[in-house]
């Protein structure tokens, strides 16, 4: 057996071990514990007297096949985590079912290795789910791969057969664009060159064979390159209340961080430096590094959500409301043009719908074809247009941030590689036009900056009394200024919108992509919007970006109600007005506003100063310099 006890690298190298459900997986990991010496003192007594008691002959499956019902069927259900070490190091394996109404699980399971084990059986050669397996490898970026061409025992050892085998996995591999570091026989029932290679002066079984033994090929992978030096990548796992500070807790997946350093928040690039960490025990880090979990605080109060990415300014990851994406379907329901789902990425859930299906491709052949459709366990190039902006690297360029899960009705459906962003103005032949005044200019001559107040709150809260009051205000003071009221805006522009959810989203979606358009004309853009999600607000910020100041209207739905200017909450309560905001369909309060305005204890003139103050000080006091007018 191995000797264990030698020093070793402390991390454990993730490993993935895959393929058909008949090709000797489970006994390959049975027997590779054994002979590695990493079972419990005991253990393989306790299987034994267990394989006895229940009258079936011993299997070195029972190692790792911990559920009953696994051992019943003959097939392994789930993902297993499973401990072992050479004498080179440790290594954690991610034992991946093969049985193929169980891929779902390898999408999990492969996510996570650093390399991989690909089994095949020598009597019955590649299998389609070989392909499959092979090709989830490579979607999913696992590029280290050994190739264990196990049951040699079955058919005699033979060098040609394992030859033969061997040509075909090679092939199939390379082209999908992976180069196996090895490709070594094995008699994992047996026990043959699993951890000892056969030597030269051998007789009979494998002593043809002068390539190293399974833990030799496992030894030979090299770590995943250091984290440390790539981009930052902290995804927000969540905002906490500390006393009288907001506390940003995270995982880094990539980079470094310290205190001063300043930081940009994607979606949108608000910027802020870090001012320290927390930490509820011990000392306080200075700074922190990739797979560190860390809670940061800021300088200053910017809005910051669960699923945002803190990076560098320098260096920060794409946005984008579509998508093109290389994804494998698990899904027993085929995947359609216009199907919603949940795009899980890092720490964010997007809702996204598939705007396009542009093909399918034939894991067998590797060819493709257009479709209009995905059946289950197939590949296929997709594009997905997001209700939010999607913050995302490229699979190429940072795995962490560029791999994702699909779900719907909270089950996983599929798993993916972000390929790119969409430029739906290339697909559509479109070319941005650039004004011939600038931004700057129009500031000058304005005395003020265009921007977007978002006045978001419950129906009778106060918005468009106080919009349309801000309105005469501004104007007043020779400021550009305009209002977009939700009920003037749906009697034309958005007249053809319901108001379920999907229809609430793009309602928000076009006011935004207005109220940007005034913005960037100099004006003052006053929005009157229910605008009941978190989401849709978020998506009208990242598009309009900067200048755009998230105001909440608070007001509480009993005073609302009393208000009631329109009789709205009098037909909803009778049933007559179907998702009725804060009546029967939610109302999302801001997390983090840019400004709160509560009616319920301002007068209308004393909201109205509070709001004067904030456009004096975001887009009158600070003008841009530099530009000329005339």
């Amino acid at each position: 057996m191995t000797d264990t006890n030698a020093d070793r690298p402390s991390r454990p190298l993730p490993i993935v071990i895959v393929g058909h459900v008949d090709h000797g997986k489970s006994t390959l990991i049975g027997r590779l514990l054994h002979e590695t010496g990493s079972l419990p003192d005991g253990k393989l007594d306790e299987l034994h007297t267990q394989a006895q008691r229940r009258g079936v002959p011993f299997e070195w499956s029972f190692v790792m096949d911990a559920l009953q019902i696994e051992r019943d069927q003959g097939i392994t259900v789930d993902t297993t985590r499973i401990w072992f070490a050479t004498r080179k190091r440790g290594y954690v394996i991610i034992d991946a079912p093969g049985h193929s109404e169980f891929l779902k699980n390898m999408v999990t399971g492969a996510a996570g290795a650093d390399a991989a084990m690909l089994v095949v059986d020598a009597q019955q050669g590649v299998s389609e789910q070989t392909r499959r397996h092979a090709y989830l490898l490579a979607l999913l970026g696992v590029s280290q791969i050994t190739v264990a061409i196990n049951k040699m025992d079955l058919v005699g050892y033979d060098k040609d057969r394992f030859e033969a085998v061997e040509a075909d996995v090679r092939a199939y591999l390379a082209n999908i664009g992976l180069a196996p570091l090895s490709v070594i026989p094995i008699a994992a029932r047996a026990g043959e060159n699993i951890t000892d290679a056969p030597s030269a002066d051998e007789v009979g079984r494998l002593d043809w064979w002068r390539g190293p033994s399974l833990t030799g090929a496992l030894d030979a992978f090299e770590e995943r390159p250091a984290v440390l030096d790539q981009p930052l990548r902290l995804p927000v796992q969540d905002v906490y209340r500390r006393e009288d500070e907001r506390v940003i807790v995270g995982r880094i997946e990539s980079g470094r961080l310290r205190v001063g350093d300043t930081i940009s928040l994607a979606p949108g690039g608000r910027q802020a430096k870090i001012a320290g960490f927390r930490a509820w025990n011990g000392s306080t880090p200075v700074a922190a590094v990739a797979g560190q979990s860390v809670a940061v605080t800021f300088d200053e109060e910017v809005f910051v959500e669960r699923g945002h990415i803190i990076s560098t300014p320098a260096d920060a990851p794409g946005e984008a409301n579509r998508i093109r994406v290389r994804l494998f379907w698990l899904d027993d329901k085929p995947l359609m043009v216009g199907d919603r789902l949940s795009l899980r990425l890092a720490t964010a859930a997007h809702t996204v719908t598939v705007e396009a299906i542009e093909r399918v491709i034939d894991v067998q052949d590797l060819g493709s074809i257009p479709a209009d459709h995905v059946e289950r366990n197939a590949v296929a190039e997709v594009v997905l247009r997001g209700r939010s902006r999607i913050v995302h690297d490229s699979f190429d360029r940072l795995a962490g941030t560029g791999r994702a899960v699909l779900a719907r009705d909270h089950r996983l459906v599929g798993g993916c590689i972000i390929k790119e962003a969409v430029d739906i103005a290339a697909l559509r032949n479109l070319t941005t036009v650039e004004q011939t005044v600038t931004v700057a200019e129009r500031a000058l001559a304005n005395g003020h900056r265009g921007g977007v107040l978002w006045l978001t709150g419950l129906s009778g809260s106060g918005k468009s009394t106080l919009a349309m009051a801000l309105q005469r205000c501004l104007f007043e003071r020779g400021r550009q200024v305009y209002v977009l009221d939700g009920d003037n805006v749906r009697q034309g522009l958005n007249r053809d919108l319901g108001f379920g959810p999907d229809a609430r989203a793009e309602n928000i979606r076009r006011i935004a992509e207005v109220a940007r358009l005034f913005a960037d004309a100099g004006f003052l853009v006053i929005s009157a919007f229910i605008s009941p999600y978190r989401e849709d607000r978020d998506n009208a910020r990242a598009i309009i970006g900067e200048e755009f100041r998230e105001i909440y209207v608070r007001a509480d739905l009993a005073l609302c109600e009393q208000r009631d200017p329109k009789g709205l909450y009098v037909r909803a309560r009778a049933g007559e007005i179907a998702e009725f905001t804060g009546i029967s369909a939610p109302y999302e309060e801001p997390a983090s506003p840019d400004l709160v305005v509560d009616t319920g204890t301002h007068s209308v003139d004393s909201a109205l100063q509070v709001l004067l103050n904030g456009v004096d000080s975001d887009f009158t006091d600070a003008i841009p310099a530099g530009a000329a007018v005339g």
